[in-house]
């Protein structure tokens, strides 16, 4: 399966335009799977920022052997 991505709006009447470079590489009548990802509210994005950062604090200098050792 390929994948596009662009970005659009719902318009008012609860549709999602595909720009028209897109929808030109679709062949009429073939079936497509559409996901959509909405931004999260800004609460959570700084709780999932402030998490991050706090596991990074928890990485000392001596932790840098691990990153030496193979895959295995």
């Amino acid at each position: 399966m390929k994948a596009v991505e662009f970005q659009t709006q719902l318009s008012a009447n609860q549709t999602l335009a595909v720009p028209a470079s897109i929808a030109g590489r679709i062949p009429v009548g073939r079936q497509v799977r559409v996901l959509v990802l909405v931004p999260e509210d800004e609460t959570a994005q700084e709780w999932e920022q402030l998490a991050a950062q706090d596991f990074g604090q928890g990485y000392a200098d001596s932790d840098a052997i691990y990153d030496k050792l193979s895959g295995r």
